[in-house]
């Protein structure tokens, strides 16, 4: 272990946050420069057709305050993680399941799995826990992918918006990012 990280470790446990490890912090970075406004904006927005949408599950829509109300419920920073893991991968491969092999996104959808596939290698690394109920049965909402639940419009570009706002509340401060 490096010196002092075991002192940031006590400190973040005893503020009531759990420490990401460093893998996903690296990879969680690469996402978030990945998910830059500009990208977003160029491939999500300006690629697909005006108001063009994305049809998903009710639960695939995870926005902040859906955290701070789960937060507001006591559930750990480790379960927000996992959920957030789970709706984002998910919610990129609703965006790529409606893309041609050649349109202008596909690659950039495809680096995304790319790195949603690697965030999870990291995860089933130490992540085999249990998580709190209602994380769990979220969780199995949304890969369930049934017919009969509620589904929503949403535009991708909004999908991947939801991403990073989340994602920048549950690594900002145990990744030490700066804000941007």
């Amino acid at each position: 272990m490096q010196p002092g990280y075991a002192a940031v470790l006590c400190v973040l446990a005893v503020l009531g946050l759990e420490a990401a490890a460093p893998g996903e912090c690296e990879l969680t970075r690469l996402l978030q420069d990945k998910l830059q406004y500009e990208m977003r904006l160029r491939y999500m927005k300006h690629y697909f057709p005006i108001d063009y949408t994305v049809q998903v599950q009710y639960e695939e829509v995870l926005r902040p305050s859906n955290i701070t109300r789960l937060r507001n419920r006591t559930v750990s920073e480790a379960a927000l993680q996992y959920l957030w893991f789970h709706v984002s991968s998910q919610a990129v491969l609703r965006i790529r399941e409606v893309l041609p092999e050649k349109h202008p996104s596909w690659k950039y959808t495809q680096e995304l799995c790319q790195l949603f596939d690697a965030l999870g290698k990291e995860y089933s690394k130490y992540r085999q826990t249990d998580v709190e109920a209602v994380v769990a049965d979220l969780v199995k909402l949304v890969h369930s992918g049934g017919v009969e639940k509620r589904r929503k419009a949403v535009r991708p570009k909004a999908l991947l918006d939801n991403c990073l706002k989340v994602m920048r509340m549950l690594y900002g401060a145990p990744c030490r990012w700066e804000s941007t």
